[in-house]
Order: C-alpha cells, then structure tokens, then sequence
C-alpha cells in the first residue's frame, strides 16, 4: 500500500520513503510517570498505534522506541519550576523511584486497556545517564555549549537553523523571554543539558558528572536514547503539537548539533490537542480526566479509542460525554453487525471476490491518507453492512481492516450466537485482564459470564464463547 505522511518540518504531506527499504525507525516520546495519563495524552498513544500498526500492514520491518521520562522534568519547558517527579512524592508521601514505578505501571494498563501495541523497545531515563552525558561531552566538544551558575547550557546561536520545526524567526526567538526568567542564559531560549548542586541542593535523583553532580534536562534523554537504539539518523519521530515549540526543537539542536548529521528525523509527525469547554486538556490546570474517569462512568476503553478514531489526528478533537456516547452507541451497533454474521467455520481462509478487494483498497487508500481513521471507519461499515458480499468476506474485510484500527471486532465475529454488547464488554474485559496477569478479577467475570449462560474458551486466537444448552 501506498502510504503518505503529513510531515511537520516541512507542512506538506509526502510519500513515506523511509531511510533504508522495508525497514523504518520510529521514535515515540513517552510518558512523563509523575501522575496518570490523562486522556488527552491517551489520544496521541492512540494515534501513534495507528501509525505502527499501519507500518506493519504494509509490510515494514519496525523498530519502534519510546522513552519513559522517570528523572521527571520542571513544571516549565524553559527549565523553570519544580521536578515534578519529586512535587508527585511529596504531595503522595512515596518516594520518587516508587512513583515512577507506581505511574509507569498504570501508564500501561492504560495502553493495554486501549490495545495500544508495546514498542519494541521501552527506555527509562534513569537507565541511561551515561549517553547522555556522553551526547552533552561531544556537544561540548563541537563548540554548542557554556557553562554558568553551575549548569551546562545550549547556546542556540552555535545552531543556525535552531526553530526550523516550528518556524520560529528572529522576532519569535526574543520572544522567548517569556518562556522564563534564568539570569545565567545567554539568550531566553537557550535550554539547560545538565543540571548541577547549585540549583536543586535536594535533588532526590543525582549522577556524577564532569560538570557535577546532579541530572539531565528533560530534553537531553529522548536524543541520547533514539540515537542508542535507532542510529544518529532514522525515519519518524512522533508526540503532541505542544513538543513542536521547545521539546522537540531543542531535541533537534541537540541531536544535529552532537553529529553534525541533517537531517536528524526525516518525518516529523504530531497530534492536535483533545479540547474540552475548559480548553486543552491539562495537568497542571487540573482540568483532566483518566481513562479510569471513564470506567467509572460506565465507558469501556475501546469506546474511547473508537471517539479517537472518529476525527483525524491533526484536528483538534472536542471531548464531552455526548460525543463519547455516541462513540460507544456507534461501537454497540457495530458489534451487533458483527455478532449477526454468522459466518461458516474455516471462514478465516475465505478468498475476497473482487467486490471485497475493491473494500480493502479503498480502505487501504484512507488510512494511507495520512492516516484518515474517519474515512477508514466509514469504508468498514459500508463492508459490515452490504449484503452482496457473504458473511464469510465481510469477517474477513473486518478482521484485516481492525489490524490498524484495533477495536477488537474479531471476539464480535467469533460468537456462535449474537451477544448482546453487555456481555460482549465483559468477555473483552476479562481479556485486558488475562493480559494483565489479574487472574483473579478475569475468573470473577468468567463466572459471572457462566451465571447469565455465557461458556468463555479461550483460544490462542483469542477468547471464543457459547450459550449454555438446557
């Protein structure tokens, strides 16, 4: 399939041709583990699985990296504020490595919950002090750097193409005064590389270093750590708009700065914010909601993952409980299709006539489209719902099409009986929790299943069921 990429550094959408044929690198920023993920975090771990798993779909051979920010970082991008690792231990009474650890463990139960692949490789911060300070000794070396007031700074000037990612000017870069009062910067947005005594005397997490001791800027680790796993140049590099400014930007300073290698990334892809009546969904203003806000209420994780994928991930999404109603009726109702196929056994081997292949194209053209999960929804059910095609094709068109969209529609098709979506949503449930290694919980649902006529199997496909024969 063809697969076309609106990339950031340049605003245009081109035709994805990655650095070395059939094989592409992509970097992921990671979570922050000083609180849960709020949902607006959540859409951009949506949006990126989409991406892997189309990678996959076509063909690729994928080396997916994504950091895990347990050092913590300020409450500010322009290194002013408070760790708020060590905010996070304070307020909880933990210390700050079993908030890492707390938050990082409900970080992927979140994802597991929302069927959100694992990357082939996950790096802590904390476990690779010793390349970033070796990427902070070469940018030493080439000249990027000044120390002052104890810490070690970047000085953009050495940089001329510094604010490339965001198209930032002369004008936008004294404007960078804004970004916070540090009486040691040369320039507003020069950006600490590693921080010393002088400024944390407290400082839970501290490494020796040439310049002392003390840790590194948030920046600093998602370069060193892409570049140990993915090479001093490789494909795509994914996060949030809010990276474009300052994480980001910095990130490419740092990065070609320390190898003199342009370009660093060639395709830059970001998320739009999830926006609610309060405006972008925040931590710091404590306007967020989690996925757990959501159980309680009632939603299953994937009605969630299906709002999602209902708008493109380059346009601001709304979030209200209305939209995410709707979203869970529209998944109801899908499954309901699905549940009512009845498709003959061995239907997973059927053939597409043409008819179904002229489905799958069309499919395949959306999400190559820069990742139109929208139009690609809209092509599923037309599939699901046109009754010139057997049953047989529409399990198949749902199978192959649910690989990237990732709703768990096949447990739907296995059913031997339509299953209403209560019961559905629980058999989905205990899965996530199988995953987990929460036996417990997944035996109580499994009973409760068997208590209103539900029989689970599972499968290494997955779980299968029946009704209860009197």
């Amino acid at each position: 399939m063809e697969l076309r990429l609106f990339n950031t550094m340049g605003r245009i959408q081109e035709p994805f041709v990655p650095r070395e044929a059939g094989k592409v690198g992509m970097y992921t920023c990671g979570p922050t583990v000083y609180n849960y993920a709020h949902i607006g975090n959540l859409r951009t771990y949506i949006f990126e699985d989409v991406l892997r798993r189309t990678l996959l779909h076509a063909g690729y051979r994928l080396v997916h990296v994504m950091n895990v920010t347990d050092v913590g970082h300020l409450t500010s991008d322009g290194d002013e504020g408070e760790d708020k690792v060590i905010k996070a231990a304070r307020e909880r009474g933990m210390s700050v490595w079993e908030i890492a650890e707390f938050f990082t463990k409900a970080f992927f139960e979140d994802t597991d919950k929302l069927n959100i692949q694992r990357p082939e490789i996950v790096c802590k911060a904390t476990e690779h002090i010793p390349e970033m300070i070796d990427l902070v000794k070469r940018l030493e070396e080439r000249g990027h750097t000044y120390l002052a007031g104890g810490n070690v700074y970047y000085d953009i000037s050495t940089f001329p193409r510094y604010g490339e990612l965001a198209r930032l000017d002369e004008q936008d870069l004294r404007a960078g005064a804004r970004v916070g009062v540090d009486a040691h910067k040369r320039s507003p947005r020069d950006f600490v590389l590693w921080f010393t005594r002088s400024k944390f005397e407290h400082q839970a997490m501290v490494w020796d270093s040439p310049w002392g001791k003390g840790y590194p800027g948030w920046h600093l680790e998602c370069s060193a750590m892409s570049m140990k796993y993915l090479g001093e140049q490789f494909d795509i590099h994914c996060g949030g708009v809010d990276h474009i400014p300052v994480h980001h930007t910095n990130e490419i300073a740092q990065s070609e700065g320390a190898t003199g290698r342009h370009p660093w990334v060639r395709y830059w892809l970001h998320a739009e914010f999830l926006v609610m009546d309060s405006g972008k969904m925040s931590k710091s203003k404590g306007n967020f909601l989690t996925l757990s806000s959501l159980e309680e209420e009632g939603f299953h994780p994937l009605d969630y993952r299906y709002f999602c994928l209902g708008a493109h991930y380059r346009s601001q999404l709304f979030f209200s409980w209305e939209a995410l109603e709707a979203a869970r009726n529209a998944r109801r109702n899908l499954i309901e299709h699905l549940s009512g196929l009845h498709p003959r056994e061995g239907w997973e081997q059927t053939p597409l006539s043409e008819r179904g292949e002229a489905y799958k194209r069309e499919f395949e053209e959306a999400i190559g489209d820069d990742l139109s999960t929208p139009r690609a929804l809209a092509v599923l059910w037309r599939a699901v719902k046109d009754e010139d095609l057997p049953p047989e094709e529409r399990a198949v068109l749902t199978v192959t099409m649910d690989r990237i969209l990732g709703l768990s529609l096949a447990e739907a098709i296995a059913s031997d009986d339509a299953l209403e979506p209560e019961l559905l949503e629980l058999v989905q449930r205990r899965e996530a929790l199988r995953k987990q290694r929460d036996f417990a919980e997944a035996d109580r649902i499994r009973d409760e299943l068997a208590r209103r006529g539900i029989i689970v199997e599972d499968t290494p496909q997955g779980p299968r069921w029946k009704r209860k024969t009197t």
